[in-house]
């Protein structure tokens, strides 16, 4: 049995496409917070295989103002699912981590696995990105003393049909980008604006590529940690442009300088990924891009 956490979020639902027969467990299901609840179903469920996706996530200014929260959340769901697999056996977990983890500004890039220890990460995510780099030092020290083949993948930011497309404060970048653009198409203004200057740098990759890396992962039985970057990157200007472009819009960009830009570049190297599963081929920016924008005018 291959037990997923997070299972009704973005990745959990484009991994159920790919991986039908696994356990998708939501917030509705176990508190993961909770350890009692967690060891209960675990107990119960004996899984073979975990895969944790579950974490408490939001927007930079959400991030910023309860700072607290997302890193106790965090920090318990991580501790409560590690101890509960690791007391009943499960052979095999995989979790999911996140680029702002590493650090905020660094010499070279794009970055390696070996330097997420290198300097603190971005002060706008501070408290998520430690408690996701605390569950990568959490899982090599269970490996280390307890044996487990746990392993962790450190997706750049995603994006995909399965966002918050109605949750403005947990919706990734994209699909913010795209629900202002499909606004202003509505209400026939002739402009959107974005937080900050335009300039910070990003990698963005469809949910369903870490999904499918995930399958791989998981059928492969490969225990590597390691980068699921496209090696794609384009500044937070260059983005919107090109969404414009791709979805035939004719609009302006204008950006309120007064909200954060947040990191100004976070570029991983996947050349540790492809060493592991072999080649693999991201979907092209503005397919994805597409994909989304026609999903979000179905559901809004």
């Amino acid at each position: 049995m291959i037990l997923v956490t997070g299972g009704t979020g973005m990745v959990g639902r484009y991994l159920k496409d790919v991986m039908p027969d696994a356990l998708y467990l939501g917030s509705s299901d176990c508190d993961l917070r909770d350890f009692s609840c967690v060891e209960d179903l675990w107990k119960d469920v004996k899984p073979e295989r975990v895969v944790h996706l579950a974490s408490k996530v939001g927007g930079i200014v959400e991030n910023i103002s309860s700072p607290a929260e997302f890193y106790d959340d965090n920090i318990l769901i991580n501790t409560n699912v590690l101890m509960a697999s690791k007391n009943i056996g499960v052979s095999q977990l995989t979790a999911i981590l996140s680029t702002c983890m590493y650090p905020d500004v660094v010499d070279n890039y794009p970055m390696t696995e070996s330097d997420i220890h290198l300097g603190p990460p971005s002060y706008a995510n501070y408290s998520y990105a430690y408690s996701k780099r605390a569950l990568s030092v959490q899982i090599d020290a269970y490996n280390k003393q307890y044996g487990t083949s746990y392993n962790y993948l450190i997706p750049c930011n995603l994006y995909g049909k399965y966002d918050h497309f109605n949750s403005p404060e947990k919706c990734h970048f994209v699909t913010a980008l795209i629900k202002k653009i499909i606004d202003a198409e509505n209400a026939g203004d002739d402009h959107i604006t974005l937080y900050g200057t335009g300039k910070p740098l990003r990698q963005f990759m469809c949910a369903e590529d870490l999904a499918r890396v995930i399958k791989i992962v998981v059928d492969d039985r490969i225990t590597d940690s390691f980068n699921v970057a496209t090696p794609e990157e384009y500044s937070i200007q260059e983005m919107a442009q090109i969404a414009i472009r791709a979805l035939k819009q004719d609009i302006n960009i204008l950006y309120d300088q007064d909200k954060p830009d947040g990191q100004f570049r976070k570029t991983v190297s996947g050349k540790r990924m492809i060493d592991t599963v072999g080649d693999f081929d991201f979907t092209p920016f503005e397919d994805g891009l597409v994909s989304v924008y026609n999903r979000a005018k179905e559901i809004m």
